[in-house]
């Protein structure tokens, strides 16, 4: 790794069209595991003009069997659509959570799909899909996550809240943010060289004195959140543009899936390409991508590492993974084909099999909607909320590792 270097990641807010559409797809989600814990959803969004289409296919005892929708089925998920949107926060003559039109295109999984993923007399659970997946932990911030990421987050997590609580009424749903920080020798930031935050704002501040309010609101929301000695020489870009006053799914339309490096490690490690908002946890797009970040975050908490990187690899209708790759970059402790060998040999974990995955980390539970905004990654396991973000592995891998 290079020793003095500058490295930028971006975040967008809960507001941005492909957040809109993926707390949509999420809330579906969530939804469908409320009623039946072994539901199969893949659902997509499209989120424009006064518009939201759910596409995709669907498996849920109660919602929709044998083709055909339960009574009521079709109502509540129109609910749950407005809801999501209403608490985002979108009123706007463009996008209103009350009287937006809603097209419902979900259909049954296929049956080709459905026998390669389901258990059987002969067979265990298999991977919903083929794939690469990649989970990665560094001590760059106390979340064990990239600064520049964690950074860009925090950012509009508190303007958002801002926003809802009334603390600044002239914030509007859509925003993005950008932190840029020079790394030196001991891979740790140096300096915030340059921060970017788009914000959609009430009319009348782009400009004067209700400009120079905004301009000021983000200075110190960013003040507020990074440590003093990395704003020295900080380049500020607020509203670049000027005017952002059209925003959200009616100034630029929104998709499911489009957000991946924002939802993960903001480009600090690789990605397999697998979106995840909109899929049961039998999509190891999904579930798999959570298991790299537990055991990569497990092995940085334990002290074998100060960077790691995990890649997984399956085969659509195949429980056992294809392989198990760990990269500690040269800082860890033991080797890494010792890492992986522990690993494998960890009980608990189940081989690491979809249904290893789901039954160690709970994943067959409404979780989700809260995972589409502001990252999967980096953020507190409380109950039965991101669990792949505890460090209850630690002892399990220094055992494995005596």
């Amino acid at each position: 790794m290079r020793s003095n270097y500058l490295f930028t990641s971006e975040s967008v807010s809960e507001g941005h069209p492909d957040k809109v559409s993926d707390q949509i797809s999420d809330a579906i989600v969530d939804l469908f595991l409320s009623k039946d814990p072994e539901a199969r959803i893949a659902c997509e969004t499209l989120t424009t003009t006064q518009l939201v289409v759910l596409a995709g296919e669907i498996r849920c005892k109660g919602v929709y069997e044998n083709g055909q929708w339960a009574e009521g089925a079709q109502e509540e998920i129109e609910a749950t659509v407005r809801r999501t949107v209403k608490e985002i926060g979108y009123t706007q003559k463009g996008f209103h959570w009350e009287n937006l039109r809603i097209e419902n295109n979900l259909h049954g999984q296929s049956v080709e799909i459905a026998q390669g993923v389901d258990a059987g007399e002969n067979k265990d659970e298999g991977a919903g899909d083929q794939g690469i997946m990649f989970g990665y932990a560094s001590t760059e911030t106390p979340d064990l996550m990239p600064a520049t990421l964690d950074y860009s987050h925090k950012i509009l997590q508190r303007m958002a809240a801002d926003r809802h609580s009334g603390a600044a009424p002239f914030l509007e749903p859509d925003a993005k943010s950008q932190v840029t920080l020079r790394y030196t020798n001991d891979g740790k930031p140096e300096a915030a060289t340059a921060i970017v935050v788009s914000t959609q704002h009430a009319p009348g501040y782009d400009k004067g004195a209700k400009e120079a309010e905004l301009h000021a609101y983000v200075k110190g929301v960013i003040a507020d959140l990074l440590p003093a000695n990395l704003l020295t020489n900080t380049e500020y870009h607020i509203n670049p543009t000027g005017s952002f006053e059209i925003g959200g799914p009616d100034g630029d339309a929104g998709l499911t899936g489009r957000k991946i490096i924002v939802d993960t490690y903001g480009g600090a490690a690789p990605h397999g390409g697998g979106a995840f908002s909109g899929k049961d946890p039998t999509k190891v797009d999904r579930s798999a991508a959570y298991i790299t970040r537990y055991l990569a975050k497990n092995i940085v908490a334990a002290g074998l590492a100060t960077r790691c990187t995990i890649q997984l690899a399956y085969v659509i209708g195949v429980s056992k993974p294809l392989s198990l790759y760990v990269d500690t970059h040269r800082t860890g402790t033991v080797g890494d084909d010792q890492i992986e060998a522990a690993i494998m040999g960890i009980t608990k974990l189940g081989g690491l099999t979809p249904r290893g995955i789901r039954t160690h980390l709970g994943l067959n539970k409404p979780i989700y909607r809260k995972t589409a905004a502001y990252g999967h990654f980096g953020r507190k396991p409380e109950g039965d909320f991101f669990p792949w973000e505890r460090t209850d592995l630690v002892e399990d891998l220094k055992a494995a590792l005596a």
